[in-house]
């Protein structure tokens, strides 16, 4: 395989495609259903033209092309990094056997659901974010919208692929189940719960792309990991893109907390919202919401499952290769977070294979803390002396040991009474919303940005922020 994308193909790919048409045939069929999805719940704002990237290859440099692409025909495509074939199975049971190319036929039905699980994720979150083309503070906050929505286009058609090219007649019904069910739905909801909430606003859509999108990528850091050779170098193209798209959360929250630091200081007050800013306690609420129901994405704090998929070579730790240990895990142990005997949240040690949701768990609080940090130094560089911090781990939870109990964002147990009471102080309250929702007016002249949010630093691709990134129909 090469690193280049035959874009002659119906279907654009690095696969050899071509040479398998059983396989082609049953994804070019699969294609028109993809295209009508798009078209019912895909962005609803209707454009001329993007300014988009497109990859046109999988290498370390050089990998994207820019220009201005109807969306509708955007190239969606199959794109896996290029095979090591001297690649081992680097942990677990399998360790230091060559890497998988076929599935195993033991773990046929676990790597089945690692991918639909994966592959779910990926149109839901276009289907939260359809309508917020309708108030985008600025040409350029737009395009990078419109850009998330079709990688996450072409993350389904990655995980669609591996279930059409390795699982048979189970895989082709998986894959037009990730088309029928949507974000939401009473009837047929994404399977994971972070996915069936709304993103009403652009505030909720940086915290997304900051918070949930970076559980993403460290699911797909793990998934990279995998002794089944195709789902690693996916997974590892994958990762190229989710990068922008976590880029896009962190600058939008720090021109956020900018401009709302800049009206504090301006007028000398804590409440901007008299100024058409977006106070930091309410920045702070927002924060909690995402961060929390984004903790539930990584599972319960113990899992067997989890541990069995480590032992059997299908996803591993976040960097396993960097890790200084056996990578079998057969006698360590780890310090899981738990609900101890006097009340308190604290840790516990238990079997390290058992803990690996937590370990995973707690590499994605660091990386989310360096944002923290990032948006305090912008408060700090503006003279403005509060600061935004992530919740604790107990807080807001509605998967594993703290699911059944109320906390503060401290991490101090309380009633379940007692955390309705103050549940304003610390989640979204009505009021929050429909401020951040009066915010909301589209502003889609070239150069042009709402008030509530500062200007980018720079544009894309070389361009400056005074571009005609979308051309609207």
């Amino acid at each position: 395989m090469t690193t280049s994308i035959d874009y002659t193909e119906k279907i654009p790919n690095n696969v050899d495609l071509a040479q398998d048409r059983r396989l082609r045939r049953a994804l070019e069929s699969w294609q028109p259903n993809f295209l009508q999805w798009w078209k019912d719940m895909g962005p609803a704002l209707p454009t001329r033209d993007v300014y988009l990237r497109t990859a046109v290859n999988v290498g370390s440099e050089g990998w994207a092309h820019f220009g201005h692409v109807p969306m509708d025909q955007y190239r969606w495509g199959i794109f896996l990094a290029q095979r090591d074939a001297g690649r081992q199975i680097a942990f677990g049971a399998h360790k230091g056997e060559p890497a998988w190319q076929q599935v195993p036929g033991e773990y046929r039905a676990e790597l089945r659901r690692l991918i639909v699980v994966q592959g779910d994720t990926e149109p839901a979150s276009v289907e939260q974010q359809r309508h917020l083309g309708f108030s985008a503070p600025s040409l350029l906050d737009l395009r990078n919208l419109f850009q998330v929505n079709v990688e996450e286009g072409r993350h389904l058609w990655a995980m669609v692929y591996l279930l059409h090219a390795y699982f048979g007649r189970e895989g082709r019904e998986e894959a037009e189940e990730l088309l029928h069910r949507s974000s939401g739905s009473a009837d047929a909801p994404r399977i994971l719960g972070a996915f069936n909430e709304q993103t009403p606003d652009w505030l909720a859509f940086f915290m997304f792309t900051y918070f949930t999108d970076r559980d993403g990528k460290f699911q797909l850091g793990t998934l990279k990991e995998s002794g089944f050779d195709p789902l690693s170098r996916t997974c590892e193209f994958m990762l190229k893109e989710e990068a922008h798209h976590m880029a896009v959360g962190t600058t939008g929250v720090d021109r956020v907390v900018e401009r709302t630091a800049q009206l504090m200081v301006e007028h000398d007050t804590d409440d901007v919202r008299p100024f058409g800013g977006i106070p930091l306690d309410v920045v702070q609420r927002y924060l909690n919401s995402h961060y929390s129901v984004s903790l539930d994405l990584f599972g319960s704090e113990t899992s067997t499952n989890v541990a069995n998929y480590f032992t059997a070579g299908l996803k591993g730790r976040w960097l396993e290769e960097s890790r200084q240990d056996d990578h079998v895990l057969g006698d360590g142990t780890v310090l899981v977070d738990a609900l101890l005997d006097d009340g308190s949240v604290g840790r516990t040690e238990v079997p390290a294979l058992v803990g690996l949701n937590t370990d995973l768990r707690h590499e994605y609080t660091a990386d989310c803390m360096n944002g923290v940090n990032r948006w305090n130094r912008i408060l700090d560089n503006a003279g403005v002396g509060q600061r935004l911090h992530l919740p604790s781990v107990a807080f807001n939870r509605r998967v594993g040991t703290f699911g059944g109990i109320a906390a503060t964002p401290e991490g101090t147990v309380i009633s379940a009474a007692e955390f309705d009471r103050r549940r304003g102080e610390w989640l979204p309250t009505d009021a929050d919303r429909s401020h951040v929702r009066s915010l909301m007016q589209p502003v889609l002249e070239e150069g042009k940005i709402a008030s509530w949010l500062a200007p980018p630093k720079k544009g894309v691709d070389g361009r400056p922020f005074e571009y005609d990134y979308v051309h609207l129909a």
